[in-house]
C-alpha cells in the first residue's frame, strides 16, 4: 500500500511539473540554462540578468524548411534586432555541431544554442513529439525574457519569414530600450 502511494504521490509531482513548464506565463522567472552554442562558447541566462533582455527563438530542427526560412530572417534582418539592448539566439535540441553548421551554412552572426538533454526545452514547455523520424523536438516558440529576469512575452505563433521583424517589433511593444 505505501509503495503504490508514494508511486501515486511521485506521479503527481512529475505531472505538477510538466504542466508548470508547459504554462510559464508572462511575468513568471524564466527557467535558467547554461548551454553550448555552435560559436564554441558557453552561454547561461544568469549572464544577462540585470544587463541585458534575451530573445530566445526555440526552433524544432535544423535544416528543415521553416527553421532554415527563420536562420536566414535573422541572419540577414538581425540588423534589426541589434539596435535594442537586447542578446538574441536561437536554440534548438539539436546537437551543438549540427547547429555549428545550420548556422554557418545560413551565415547566423548571432549564437544557435544547444539543448541535447532536452532539459532546458522541458523547463521552457517546448518539447513536442512529432512521431517518426523527427521524434521530440522543440516547438517553434519565442521566450521574450527581460533584464529583471522574468519572462516579457511568448510567442507561439512564429512566422519564420519575418522573424527578425516581428522580433524587433516585439522589442519596440516591449520598450526594451535602444542602443
Amino acid at each position: 500500500m505505501k509503495l503504490v502511494l508514494s508511486v501515486l504521490v511521485l506521479a503527481a509531482l512529475v505531472a505538477t511539473a510538466r504542466t508548470k513548464a508547459a504554462d510559464l506565463q508572462v511575468g513568471d522567472p524564466a527557467p535558467g540554462f547554461t548551454l553550448q552554442a555552435g560559436d564554441g562558447h558557453t552561454y547561461t541566462l544568469a549572464d544577462f540578468k540585470g544587463k541585458q533582455a534575451v530573445v530566445l527563438a526555440w526552433f524544432p530542427k535544423a535544416f528543415t524548411s521553416g527553421c532554415t526560412i527563420e536562420c536566414k530572417s535573422l541572419a540577414e534582418k538581425g540588423n534589426l534586432i541589434k539596435k535594442f539592448d537586447a542578446t538574441y539566439f536561437m536554440i534548438s535540441v539539436d546537437p551543438v555541431a549540427q547547429n555549428k553548421a545550420f548556422g554557418e551554412q545560413y551565415k547566423a552572426d548571432f549564437p544557435l544554442l544547444a539543448d541535447p538533454t532536452k532539459k532546458t526545452a522541458e523547463a521552457y514547455g517546448v518539447l513536442k513529439d512529432y512521431g517518426g523520424t523527427i521524434g521530440m523536438v522543440a516547438q517553434r516558440w519565442t521566450f521574450y525574457i527581460g533584464k529583471d529576469g522574468r519572462i516579457a512575452a511568448i510567442d507561439k505563433f512564429v512566422k519564420p519569414a519575418t522573424s527578425a521583424e516581428d522580433v524587433a517589433a516585439k522589442l519596440a511593444e516591449l520598450k526594451i530600450a535602444m542602443k
